[in-house]
């Protein structure tokens, strides 16, 4: 005679020793859900670009991003505005400081830490009318776009006559990146995020420890006159 067996079904649910799963995982399901969700939104974003025939703007577009190599158009407009006045010349002090601090940032820690691949242009069928180098560096986040919002955001606060016309600027730089096919949206929104956190670092340095012989950030062109009491 064959003992009873137990007709129970095996509690699958239980780890090692019988326990169940920690509750714990769930958050980090649904974190990685909506991580997994954002990067569908910034492919389909990154293929719609990709399929939209603009051709009066490819040429445009792939000539702005390659000059915003190495932020040569900030730069180049610091050094107009290091010929003009006082006001001019601290914003472009600080424009340039904040581009450092933004390329730092975006190359020695963003980069390393965060792997993400370049798209792959090719799949995507971006035309090669759009097309600039392919960098060899990770996608996350966008150092072009870093740079160019530092440089208006820190601009535009010492040269306020400078701010929409610099962000205009870095808008289309960021935007080039994505139309030219080496970055995705996401990188360009992590890049800009990057640029006024820059843009801000370099605006307290400045404050805090202006240049010998400059005067503070925010200081007007002309001092007030100083009040002279009767006598």
């Amino acid at each position: 005679m064959t003992e009873p067996t137990d007709a129970r079904p095996a509690d699958t649910t239980r780890g090692p020793r019988g326990r169940r799963p920690s509750a714990r995982r769930g958050p980090a399901r649904a974190v990685a859900a909506v991580l997994g969700d954002l990067r569908a939104v910034d492919g389909a974003l990154y293929a719609a670009v990709a399929a939209t025939p603009t051709p009066t703007l490819d040429r445009a577009l792939r000539r702005l991003s390659h000059a915003a190599d190495h932020s040569k158009v900030s730069l180049g407009i610091a050094a107009a505005l290091a010929l003009s006045g006082a006001r001019a010349r601290r914003a472009a002090l600080v424009g340039a400081g904040a581009v450092a601090v933004a390329s730092a940032t975006t190359n020695v820690l963003g980069k390393r830490l965060v792997h993400r691949a370049r798209p792959d242009r090719e799949s995507a069928r971006v035309t090669v009318d759009r097309y600039v180098p392919m960098p060899a560096s990770a996608s996350f986040p966008s150092g072009h776009t870093a740079a160019a919002v530092a440089f208006a955001t820190a601009v535009g606060v010492v040269l306020p006559v400078a701010a929409v016309p610099l962000g205009a600027l870095a808008s289309a730089v960021g935007y080039s990146r994505v139309h030219t096919g080496v970055h995705y949206p996401g990188d360009v929104a992590a890049g800009a995020v990057v640029g006024i956190a820059s843009a801000a670092a370099a605006l307290a340095a400045a404050a805090a420890a202006p240049v010998p012989g400059v005067r503070s950030v925010y200081a007007p062109d002309t001092a007030p006159p100083a009040l002279v009491g009767p006598g």
